[in-house]
C-alpha cells in the first residue's frame, strides 16, 4: 500500500529570516536591528548586508515593506554568490512577490543555492522535480536533490524520500527504505514520521522489519533528523 499517493511529499515554499541558515549566523545578524547601519553597509557592497536588507524590507523589519525593495536588495546579494539571497530570491519568482511570478527564475536561483550545498534549496528544488512545478517532472532528479539534503539533516527532505521510496517514483519501490526514512524522522520528534512509518510498517515481513530497523538506526546515527 502506497500511503505516501495519498498524502504525497511536503512542499514548502519559504523565505529564510534576517541571518539566514549560514553556519556563521552570529556575524550574519550583528546589524540586523539598525537599518541605517546595514544600508550602508549593503551600498558599500556587503553581500550579507544586503540579504539582511532583503528581508527587513520583505518583513517590515524597520522599514517600510516593500517587496520590489527586496527582491532589488537580495539580487544583489544573490549576484555576489549569497546562497540564503539565492534561495529567497528563488523563493519571490516562485511567489511573485516583488516581481511577476517567473518559476524558470524561480528554479534558476533555488538550484544556484542548491549547488553550494544549501538543504533547504536543496529541498526546493527536489519539491520542484517532483512536482513539476517550473520544469518538466523527473522522479529521479527529485530523488537525487531530496537525497542530498536529507543526509544533511533536513527533516522534510528525509519524509519526501521515504515518500518516494514508498510510491517507487524515482526510484525503484521499497518499503524497508521507506520505512527507515520515516523512522528517522520519527526518532527527530515528528509525529508525521510516527505515522507514515507505522503505515508502511504494516507491510513488512518480520524479517524486512527487522533489516528496516537496522537500516533506520544507521541512518539516524549517521545523518540525525530536524537540523
Amino acid at each position: 500500500m502506497n500511503i505516501c499517493k495519498t498524502f504525497g511529499v511536503c512542499v514548502a515554499i519559504c523565505l529564510l529570516p534576517l541571518g539566514g541558515c549560514s553556519e556563521n549566523k552570529d556575524s550574519r545578524t550583528r546589524d540586523m536591528r539598525n537599518f541605517d547601519r546595514t544600508l550602508e553597509r549593503a551600498n558599500a557592497g556587503d553581500a550579507m548586508a544586503q540579504y539582511d536588507l532583503g528581508v527587513m524590507y520583505s518583513n517590515g523589519t524597520g522599514v517600510q515593506e516593500d517587496q520590489t525593495e527586496a527582491v532589488k536588495w537580495y539580487r544583489m546579494a544573490a549576484e555576489q554568490g549569497d546562497a540564503d539571497a539565492q534561495h529567497n530570491l528563488g523563493v519571490m519568482y516562485d511567489n511573485g512577490a516583488g516581481v511577476p511570478q517567473d518559476l524558470a527564475e524561480a528554479v534558476k536561483w533555488h538550484r544556484k543555492a542548491a549547488e553550494q550545498g544549501k538543504a533547504f534549496a536543496q529541498l526546493r528544488v527536489g519539491d520542484m522535480y517532483s512536482t513539476g512545478r517550473g520544469m518538466p517532472a523527473d522522479g529521479a532528479e527529485a530523488v537525487k536533490w531530496y537525497r542530498m539534503a536529507a543526509e544533511q539533516g533536513d527533516a522534510d527532505a528525509q519524509h519526501n524520500l521515504g515518500v518516494m521510496y514508498d510510491n517507487g517514483a524515482g526510484v525503484p519501490e521499497d518499503d524497508v527504505e521507506a520505512y527507515a526514512w520515516f523512522s528517522v524522522v520519527a526518532t527527530g520528534g515528528q509525529i508525521r514520521g510516527e505515522k507514515f512509518r507505522d503505515s508502511v510498517k504494516e507491510q513488512l515481513t518480520a524479517e524486512q522489519l527487522a533489516e528496516a530497523q537496522k537500516r533506520a538506526t544507521e541512518l539516524f546515527e549517521k545523518y540525525g533528523s530536524g537540523k
